[in-house]
């Protein structure tokens, strides 16, 4: 039975497909062969490396592909290739060759930055635009060429990647490894400001040679192995990097602790690195341009594979990278943008130069490109989706997208995390948890195999073994031995260093997770007396000392030199200060404690309370009745005598009552705070300290270490782990508990002003209480005399109405239960009067009050009152009581009250 075998059946497919594709395109060129306008086109391209084959099949491909799309372009581009046989002069000779020879209308390539130099200066000086996707380096950018076209991303757009990584894994200090040549210095001074933008510092570069032997890579990474820093940032080649990165797994740099991370330029091409150096590349980090995956470069990299085997039988395993991808969106770009110059000017001339007969060289016969204008300015304005992404230039280089993180495992690479501009790392690009802009954090990132096969973070630095000890200077002194004293053993003639700061010294460094060996090294003059702390600490500046241990205080001017660890003492500004009682008080030293806004508002209340307990108590209180100097001064006496609580008038109204119980609660805490204020004015001792400059003195009884030393924070970490411990306490117990016999002035402290900020709300307590009161106060006169604001004849106006109020308000309450409870004892002058049932003696009708009094005074109503007065009221009142006081006998007429004319 006959079987399709399913593989050779696909292949017959996609033989099929292809040759019908290939037919239609030659019969769409036939078609249009009659019309079209040949664009000459240089290449300038290593055409005996795989990387130049691989570039020059993408360029071919771009323009088939073009063109089969575009069959009724009437302009073709026309390719012109040169082999630069990876040298500068034999691109230049054949960029050269292009230019005069053959009139290119632009060139594409070259490959690298050094070959691109003096063609860049050719095709400026021919305005023919020079279109490179493969040279990255920073330094072209200077030519300030307007005829220089970067078809790829500048090494600078990935510095700001870079710094991103070493922030988020909070490296302070990284080594440069690049190549000694133009491209590799290219980036330096980028990367460097990214680091120091991060808060990380280049502690070293180390510059190879490109023609380095295996020997003197090696002495280079030995030298490296000496140093603190374990963070490398490499920017080389692969021909070079593949080396280096061989010897550092030799020499033992890349086990655990390491960190390396490669630039684009090795990241982009490690397809073309071997299985061996992948081996040793193992746990490396590497930053390169995203570029997405889409179904449409699925295909074009099986097409392209198929061609290239095709065109280069004899090379295997050939694999297309980013640089291939660049070359196929540059081509297609200089063909949308050639049609678009054509149309512009219809013509494709060189303007030949005349050459002087003395010229020795052909530089000076080279033609002018009359399109070179208007074809830069369709190159420029070009944009469109490429294969490899979005391709749009700014400036004359590539947008900058995004940078994919990977890490090397087994023998390829891992992505780990992408950089963004918007968005700086990220775990995913269209991930919508992601914060803008949020600050780098290790976490970020998915899990990373370092170097050795760990999985945890690297510190970035660690201490050599092979390193000398570390040199730590203390001061030698007399006084305050109990911080650090320095002792000499008579017998061995030996140092010896002990003392509060040194037991904390002692404890940090048996804190730090790796072995640090130090020796103590008393300093002092020459001569033997003790040496400033100023010179001490330069001497950490100079290199004598590694760092200074000891009381030293941290100074504005000492900064500069060195750096500060975290504080083991309390937060906050100490100082030592003499102390001194300053006896100069002036006689109104009583009036210090209240400032002027509090006096005036104090004094404004007293009276005001004053004022509304005379309004409420006036018509019920005899107390506060009178000749109005009286009533004046017994109002302003009760108001200030509440300040002693030595008020001797009764408050017989419940609304008073309420405004005296608050106004008591805020006078007793305002005597209170003034009597606290007033006190420590006068007995607290004054501190005079002998610097006052804050800036000057920020923190005391700190170690001291180099600018930039990457033992800081690990010590200062460290210096945590102690100070939350218990290990503290008994280290301050050993050395300051006891041996500590300084007054302690921490609770001697001058008192400030007290000022209104801090009682208004009292204040307005007070004075929200006394207007409620005077506010219900008045709406219950009103509304129990409404009747007289009434409209009648005998007073037309509202003023006399409210004049009659007044008087009213002047006049005693009769009926309230004050008056009522002590009219008997007034009137027969005998005490309470009994009314019980036995009790048949009335008083007097004669004692009772019928006399008008006028204001100021005690008042009856005007005589126009047509209600009745109020000593008719209580008589009438008093006639009611008799009555039920004695029900069996006869009742006796009510005394007639009339009006008596003065």
């Amino acid at each position: 039975m006959w079987k399709t075998n399913p593989a050779k059946l696909s292949s017959f497919f996609v033989f099929l497909s292809l040759w019908i594709l290939g037919f239609t395109r030659l019969m769409g060129l036939a078609q249009n062969n009659t019309t079209s306008i040949p664009v000459n086109v240089g290449v300038v391209l290593d055409l005996e490396t795989g990387f130049g084959k691989m570039s020059l099949s993408s360029i071919n491909m771009a323009l088939s592909d073009f063109y089969a799309s575009h069959a009724d372009y009437k302009t073709r581009l026309v390719l012109h290739s040169r082999d630069s046989n990876g040298g500068v002069v034999d691109a230049a000779s054949a960029a050269l060759d292009l230019m005069k020879n053959v009139q290119v209308q632009a060139i594409l390539g070259p490959e690298t930055t050094m070959q691109a130099n003096f063609i860049i200066e050719l095709g400026d000086k021919a305005h023919v635009p020079t279109i490179t996707f493969t040279a990255s380096s920073p330094s072209l950018t200077s030519f300030h060429s307007s005829y220089f076209i970067r078809a790829t991303q500048n090494d600078s757009s990935q510095v700001a990647a870079i710094s991103a990584i070493t922030q988020a894994f909070r490296w302070r200090e990284a080594v440069l490894i690049y190549v000694d040549n133009e491209y590799g210095q290219g980036i330096v001074p980028y990367l460097t400001d990214a680091l120091l933008a991060g808060n990380t510092r280049v502690a070293y570069r180390s510059v190879v040679s490109s023609l380095a032997t295996d020997v003197e890579i090696e002495a280079e990474l030995y030298k490296l192995m000496t140093m603190q820093t374990r963070v490398f940032i490499v920017h080389m080649l692969p021909s070079l990097g593949s080396r280096v990165f061989t010897k550092a797994k030799e020499v033992g740099m890349m086990g655990e602790g390491y960190v390396w991370i490669m630039t684009t330029s090795m990241t982009n091409l490690l397809s073309s690195i071997n299985a061996s150096v992948m081996e040793s590349m193992q746990g490396l980090l590497g930053v390169q341009p995203y570029i997405p995956r889409t179904t449409e470069l699925e295909e074009f990299q099986i097409r392209w594979k198929r061609k290239f085997q095709q065109e280069n039988p004899t090379v295997f395993d050939a694999e297309l990278n980013v640089f291939g991808l660049r070359a196929y969106d540059a081509t297609m770009a200089l063909a949308l943008a050639a049609e678009i110059a054509v149309n512009s000017t219809n013509s494709l001339i060189f303007r030949n130069l005349n050459a002087s007969a003395n010229s020795s060289t052909d530089l000076e016969s080279i033609g002018i490109s009359q399109n070179g204008p208007v074809l830069l300015r369709a190159l420029l304005s070009t944009r469109f989706k490429g294969i490899s992404g979005e391709f749009q230039l700014v400036n004359g280089e590539l947008h900058s997208s995004a940078f994919e993180i990977v890490n090397i495992n087994g023998n390829g690479a891992r992505g780990v995390g992408f950089w963004t501009p918007e968005r700086g790392l990220v775990r995913n690009l269209n991930s919508s948890n992601s914060t803008t802009h949020s600050a780098p954090n290790s976490s970020i990132l998915a899990p990373i195999i370092w170097p050795g096969d760990s999985t945890s973070s690297p510190k970035g630095w660690q201490m050599p073994t092979n390193e000398k000890k570390l040199r730590i200077g203390v001061p030698t002194k007399s006084g305050f031995t109990e911080f650090v004293q320095v002792t000499t053993d008579s017998n061995t003639n030996s140092k010896k260093v002990t003392g509060y700061c040194i037991a904390i010294f002692d404890a940090v460094v048996e804190a730090l997770p790796y072995a640090v060996s130090y020796e103590f090294i008393p300093y002092a003059q020459p001569n033997g007396e003790e040496a400033t702390y100023d010179d001490m600490v330069y001497q950490v500046y100079l290199g004598t000392f590694d760092a200074v241990v000891g009381d030293t205080t941290i100074r504005e001017n000492r900064s500069k030199y060195v750096d500060f660890t975290w504080p083991y003492t309390e937060s906050g500004v100490s100082m030592i200060v003499p102390i001194t009682d300053n006896q100069n008080y002036n006689a109104w030293v009583f009036l210090e404690p209240l400032t002027l806004d509090l006096w005036v508002t104090s004094a404004c209340f007293f009276v005001f309370i004053g004022f509304v307990v005379w309004v409420l108590e006036h018509r019920i209180n005899e107390d506060f009745r009178g000749p109005p100097a009286h009533q004046a001064g017994t109002s302003f006496w009760f108001s200030f005598s509440t300040m002693v609580f030595a008020h001797r008038e009764r408050v017989v109204s419940n609304l008073a009552r309420f405004v005296v119980v608050v106004w008591c609660f805020v006078v007793l805490i305002l005597t209170q705070s003034f009597t606290a204020s007033l006190a420590s004015l006068l007995t607290v001792q004054r501190l005079q300290p002998t610097v006052t400059d804050v800036e000057q003195l920020i923190k005391h009884g700190e170690n001291v270490f180099p600018r930039n030393s990457p033992l800081v924070p690990d010590v200062s970490r460290a210096i945590l782990t102690v100070t939350e411990g218990d290990k503290i306490n008994g280290i301050e117990n050993a050395w300051l508990a006891k041996q500590s016999n300084c007054q302690d002035s921490s609770t001697s402290v001058s008192s400030s002003r007290l000022s209104l900020n801090s009682f208004w709300g009292l204040f307005l307590i007070a004075g929200l209480a006394s207007v409620a009161a005077l506010i219900l106060f008045a709406a219950m006169f009103v509304y129990e005399h409404r009747h007289v604001l009434k409209h009648s004849e005998s007073r037309p106006s509202i003023w006399s109405r409210i004049l009659d109020l007044l008087k009213i308000f002047n006049q005693k309450d009769l009926s309230s239960h004050t008056f009522k409870k002590s009219e008997f004892n007034d009137r027969s002058g005998q005490g309470p009067v009994d009314i019980s049932p036995n009790t048949h003696s009335l008083p007097s009708p004669s004692n009772y009050d019928h006399s008008f009094t006028f204001f100021g005074e005690q008042g009856t109503p005007s005589p126009d009152r047509g209600d009745t007065s109020p000593n008719v009221q209580q008589a009438q009142e008093m006639a009611i009581i008799i009555e039920h006081a004695n029900p069996d006998q006869e009742q006796p007429r009510t005394p007639d009250i009339t009006h008596e004319n003065n």
